[in-house]
């Protein structure tokens, strides 16, 4: 429980800064996502200030596709944020899933992630962390962007700290890199690259090290999407190549406006925005995308080639989205046969037609009719995973293991590529080493609890957060370390708790089987009160047959322990079987309820008993030998 309002259920997530919970309000009644900063940055007055900062600006915004924030507050060393709880998946786990997405699908879901950063960018916000991990889909078809953690308000936004890169290398914008000023388009080249990613299933830049990724922003333009896939309109690859341009004054100057050119893109009405740097449609009449003039630029209606026209502060330039014919010709009277059925005008439409289809299924080959499915075979084993891809048509090859800490060892984390593929292509399957291992220390008897739980997580292991109450045979100093669960020196995967012992009182031993007398002396010792109450058993008399509190109990000096003690069998007085038959008896002695009876023959050969060891008239249990003599009197 979190500030005595937030039941903690589950973790959801694990990053750098924070841990993100499942949790619910007990004072609203509902479920919401509640993020925690890690105890150990919460020493630093800069990641304080970042988190305390996120809420802040996220609090400012009201947008469906914004996730939004309910509250924030301290409890202890906790520093937390709560927000929307959004049910679903990352933008990064659909694409694990599917390798790439068809640019329609690529632009559907960028509307409203742009959405979402507009309504951020005209309450003067800016993301700075845009990828596919803050980008959150819904089952029921919602999107909605996520972590602010880095974001700060425009007027606040300046020159990067010297010597530190703010942002996710993969997808950060070049003057986050050089410590230039950032603003709303640094969101916009970051909006390109994902874009870029969704419809390639790659990154535009790979590096050795962090460094030289972000660097490669800097020095290097991104790649044309249709370099790297077919079935790419030119239009789309015009918009990627702007949105991620280097210098900023050739980007859409807001995500506002690069989603009014994307939705021009995908034949969604848009609101024309004239103000300067905005991106706007505009006919050019009597102009033809081929060059020349259109062959009926006299007609009264007037060719629109669909030209995207970007003002910006260095001059102006332009992309091809598409023709299109407007208007109504003029001059009336021409019927509607003679105008289109006998006219070229019925060969220019046809061929257009036979065009649109062609180019169609052209695209659609190109961009998945070829492809087929990847079977899904995550957590299977690499021979599960060989024989299931074989079947499918594919070839194999296992590639460089990798530690994880949710997939067993020898199990497959993910495919390269995943999702659809070309048949017969090779796929590389990742195998699990499983979680990483690391040997519990061996922690001084001396340290303290909080000391023990230190070390081990200086080892690298995760640690319970509460000690385990344990009990101790030797005299408790209560409070006490008392070692770890597992021991010292055990291999221990590094996502598992290791358990601190901490001493609460005596541990009560398994007193079963024990002589009354020995638990007497020991009770007396660690001042521990014996109950006794006793009962006939067949054990010896002394015996402890049980306890009351069990084993391992942990009690206290001065606790009463109740035990029961056995008095031993009941005894039974032996027949007096003198001058009767040795049948008779024998009988006798079995009926009085003793049935381990041994027969002594004497050295006269007759019938007579002689009496019994032990002695007839004695009490003895029914389970003792008696001994019957026979023959040895008489004649």
């Amino acid at each position: 429980m979190l500030d005595r309002r937030y039941h903690v259920r589950s973790r959801i997530a694990h990053g750098g800064m924070a841990t993100v919970y499942l949790a619910t309000d007990t004072r609203l009644d509902r479920e919401v996502a509640l993020k925690v900063m890690h105890a150990d940055l919460a020493r630093d007055a800069d990641f304080v200030a970042r988190f305390i900062g996120e809420a802040k600006s996220v609090a400012k915004l009201s947008h469906p596709n914004i996730v939004g924030v309910y509250d924030q507050g301290a409890d202890g060393q906790y520093l937390y944020l709560v927000m929307e709880y959004v049910p679903g998946r990352t933008l990064r786990e659909l694409l694990r899933e599917r390798g790439w997405l068809p640019w329609q699908e690529a632009l559907a879901i960028m509307d409203p992630v742009l959405a979402g950063l507009a309504a951020a960018h005209q309450a003067g916000i800016v993301h700075r962390d845009m990828k596919p991990e803050n980008v959150l889909l819904t089952d029921d078809g919602r999107v909605k962007v996520v972590d602010f953690g880095l974001a700060r308000a425009t007027a606040a936004v300046g020159n990067t700290r010297a010597g530190q890169i703010i942002g996710s290398v993969n997808y950060i914008a070049p003057e986050q890199v050089t410590g230039s000023a950032t603003d709303a388009r640094t969101d916009v080249y970051s909006a390109g690259v994902l874009l870029f990613e969704m419809l390639t299933g790659r990154q535009p830049f790979t590096g050795e090290t962090p460094l030289a990724l972000a660097y490669a922003h800097v020095n290097s333009d991104v790649p044309v999407v249709s370099s790297v896939v077919g079935g790419i309109p030119p239009s789309v690859d015009q918009l990627v190549r702007a949105a991620t341009s280097r210098d900023p004054n050739q980007r859409p100057a807001n995500a506002g406006v690069f989603q009014r050119v994307a939705r021009s893109l995908r034949g969604v009405s848009a609101p024309v925005e004239e103000a300067t740097g905005a991106w706007a449609v505009r006919a050019a009449a009597g102009a033809s995308p081929y060059g020349g003039a259109h062959p009926y630029a006299g007609d009264a209606g007037a060719y629109d080639p669909g030209v995207l026209t970007a003002a910006g502060d260095n001059g102006s330039h332009t992309m091809v989205v598409g023709p299109t014919y407007a208007g109504t010709p003029g001059g009336g009277g021409e019927p509607f046969l003679q105008r289109w059925l006998f006219s070229a005008r019925l060969g220019y439409v046809l061929a257009a037609v036979v065009a649109l289809v062609a180019l169609g299924g052209g695209g659609w080959y190109l961009t998945s009719g070829r492809y087929t499915s990847v079977p899904a075979v995550s957590k299977l084993t690499a021979s599960q995973a060989t024989s299931m891809l074989r079947e499918a048509g594919f070839k194999v090859k296992t590639g460089q293991p990798v530690i994880n800490d949710n997939v067993k060892k020898g199990e497959v984390i993910s495919t390269s590529p995943s999702g659809k593929a070309l048949p017969g292509a090779t796929i590389t399957l990742t195998l699990s080493l499983g979680p990483k291992m690391i040997n519990v220390p061996q922690i001084p008897a001396t340290d303290t609890v909080d000391q023990a739980m230190a070390a081990l997580r200086a080892a690298g292991l995760k640690v319970a957060p509460t000690p385990k109450k344990v009990g101790v045979q030797s005299d408790p100093q209560l409070g006490a370390f008392a070692g770890t669960e597992p021991a010292a020196g055990v291999s221990w995967p590094e996502n598992k708790p290791v358990y601190v012992d901490q001493v609460a009182g005596l541990g009560l031993p398994d007193l079963h089987g024990q002589n009354i007398q020995t638990i007497q002396g020991w009770a007396s010792q660690h001042n521990i009160n014996l109950q006794v109450t006793q009962q006939d058993d067949s054990a010896a008399a002394g015996t402890i047959l049980s306890q009351s509190p069990g084993p391992n109990s942990v009690i206290q000096p001065g606790q009463t322990v109740t035990v029961t003690v056995s008095n031993g069998p009941p005894s039974s007085p032996i027949p007096d079987t003198q001058n009767m038959s040795c049948q008779q008896a024998q009988q006798t002695l079995q009926q009085a309820g003793f049935t381990n009876v041994n027969v002594q023959q004497g050295w006269f050969n007759n019938d007579q008993s002689w009496g019994t060891n032990p002695q007839g008239g004695q009490s003895v249990p029914a389970s003792t030998p008696i001994t019957l003599q026979c023959g040895w009197g008489g004649i």
